[in-house]
């Protein structure tokens, strides 16, 4: 079984989602269901039908997180250091061609959350940046072309 990768604060995310799936969400569609089923033919009801499927949907949710977190590899990322870039370093870089800087955090394909600049880890970027330290220049392929990156910082917090 191949373990996740997942900064401490990742890990605690999904677990927090777990708890709160468990313990809010699959009572409240329990309910849902057993009231739509007291308003009689469940073949032409459509509160019964959506409470079934967004049960489905968490109780899919559930096993996928509970898979997650028992192969999870929790990384404290403030436990790290140096100038190497590796999991859980945020990484600042300038766009080569456009001057433009950007701020990135390494993390688990199940944390990556692009409008919080986590990138995934199997990412092209990342896969780029692994190993790189200050003063490298990245060269990756991004959906719009070739892209080349300097790295700026890089700061394990």
């Amino acid at each position: 079984m191949d373990k996740f990768p997942l900064t401490k604060k990742g890990f605690l995310r999904l677990e927090q989602e777990l708890k709160t799936l468990k313990g809010v969400e699959r009572p409240n569609v329990i309910a849902a269901i057993a009231e739509a089923r007291s308003h009689g033919d469940l073949s032409e009801n459509a509160e019964y039908s959506a409470a079934k499927e967004k049960q489905g949907f968490i109780e899919g949710r559930i096993q996928e997180l509970e898979a997650v977190i028992s192969r999870a590899q929790v990384i404290d990322p403030t436990e790290m250091g140096g100038n190497v870039i590796r999991f859980g370093a945020t990484v600042s870089v300038v766009d080569v061609d456009t001057d433009a800087e950007n701020c990135y955090q390494i993390v688990g394909d199940y944390e990556a959350d692009i409008n919080e600049n986590k990138i995934s880890l199997s990412s092209p970027l990342a896969k780029a940046l692994i190993g790189k330290e200050v003063g490298d220049e990245v060269v990756y392929m991004a959906p719009g072309g070739k892209k080349t990156f300097e790295v700026l910082e890089v700061s394990y917090i």
